[in-house]
């Protein structure tokens, strides 16, 4: 990492934190960002009236969402299983599972095994709409990586973790 000294007090200014233009690859692939995004925020409207009730009567948003998928198999997961699945801290996930519970999405239960660990898992009447809006949402992209050879598909999927990697916050 170089640094510069270049902020007005006379402190270092890390250059790696400074966005660099984007070499004529990168931008044809921002080219494709904004209509991604706006695949992303027609996700409320898609999903089964049941599960988009629960949502919008507790206030939850897409980070609670991401929760939900991970649960939809039918396990139990400890919250600590939930942040690493999710790539966020422990206490994002206890707040993600809290809120999840308080609108009736989830269960938490003591792990019988383990009574300091709790155990987080769909609640069956939410199975459907949840497995129903996977499915309705993924098709595209499984759709996508069905065109793609073993190591293009590798390198896709790759590339979409290390970005979901920068932006968590």
């Amino acid at each position: 990492m170089r640094s510069d000294r270049g902020a007005r007090d006379g402190t270092e200014v890390s250059t790696a934190d400074q966005p660099r233009p984007p070499t004529t690859q990168e931008r044809e692939a921002l080219r494709h960002v904004p209509l991604l995004a706006a695949y992303f925020q027609r996700a409320r409207a898609e999903m089964p009236p049941q599960l988009r009730q629960a949502f919008d009567a507790h206030g939850l948003t897409a980070r609670h969402g991401s929760v939900l998928p991970q649960l939809a198999g039918g396990q139990r997961l400890s919250v600590t299983e939930v942040a690493a699945l999710l790539g966020v801290s422990l206490s994002t996930a206890s707040e993600l599972v809290g809120r999840l519970s308080e609108a009736g999405l989830i269960d938490r239960t003591e792990d019988p095994a383990n009574r300091r660990r709790t155990l987080v898992s769909l609640r069956e009447e939410f199975r459907p709409a949840v497995e129903s809006f996977v499915a309705t949402r993924s098709a595209p992209l499984l759709r996508a990586l069905d065109t793609l050879s073993p190591r293009d598909r590798a390198g896709f999927l790759a590339g979409l973790a290390a970005w979901s990697r920068e932006v968590q916050p």
